[in-house]
């Protein structure tokens, strides 16, 4: 199978505007998720709406495209990026541009979804670790997911699911494993074409977590469980955290 990764990549952020030229230890921050994946696909693109971003990608000897500005999703994005890059591939991955610490082994483990012929999208999961306790799975900005037992996506939520019946609450991280969604998705790329063409869901806006509008329109979600944990980068101050784990 060929697989295409697209990174998409806007110059706007209301909480950290310019966030994929940042400056990380000498190279922008895009060029760190780029260089983090290189080797683990057919071929990576950055999709961007900014010319400061496609020129920096090209700096540093990557491919970038420019994309409409008018995009409300990076799904929306990655379907023009491919089109434009125009050729074939069976699987297109949409990696988040603000992720520079993203493991090699969760490309393949993603990729290893598509192992199965029904798959039609694919993302991860990482169970909460104990150790941070139920406000971890309380906060909103973490989805959630359950899953069937066929390791297919049940359903996503900002709530904490399940709800444990009949368990003291602060032990629920005890007696249940709680997954934590990890935003990476691979769609096969006639399904890409499908997901891009529907409307908005009531459960996605309700949510505000757009794979709810596939889920809610029929699709099939297969979850591959990582061991790796993702570190996002949303605010300036995430990215002083993020600093000080560079070597």
């Amino acid at each position: 199978m060929k697989f295409l990764g697209i990174i998409p990549s806007r110059y706007a952020s209301t909480r950290f505007p310019g966030k994929p030229l940042a400056d990380m230890k000498g190279k922008p921050m895009i060029q760190r998720v780029y260089e983090a994946v290189k080797g683990t696909l057919d071929e990576i693109v950055v999709a961007t709406d900014d010319e400061r971003i496609l020129d920096a990608v090209h700096s540093f000897g990557g491919n970038a495209v420019m994309t409409s500005p008018a995009h409300k999703s990076g799904t929306d994005r990655c379907f023009e990026a491919y089109k434009i890059v125009g050729k074939d591939f069976d699987v297109v991955i949409n990696i988040q541009g603000d992720e520079p610490f993203i493991d090699p082994c969760q490309i393949e483990l993603l990729k290893s979804c598509f192992d199965d012929k029904s798959t039609e999208i694919a993302t991860l999961v990482i169970p909460f670790n104990k150790k941070d306790g139920l406000a971890a799975v309380e906060n909103p900005n973490s989805p959630k997911v359950i899953l069937d037992n066929k390791q297919r996506a049940i359903y996503f939520s900002r709530s904490v699911i399940p709800y444990v019946r009949g368990v003291d609450k602060e032990s629920w991280i005890e007696k249940q494993v709680f997954y934590k969604h990890i935003g990476l998705y691979a769609y096969r790329a006639d399904v890409l074409s499908q997901i891009t063409g529907l409307p908005q869901s009531s459960l996605e806006i309700a949510e505000s977590l757009e794979q709810l509008r596939w889920l809610q329109n029929g699709y099939c979600i297969r979850v591959g469980i990582s061991s790796v944990e993702t570190i996002g980068i949303d605010t300036p101050d995430d990215l002083k955290k993020a600093l000080t784990l560079l070597h």
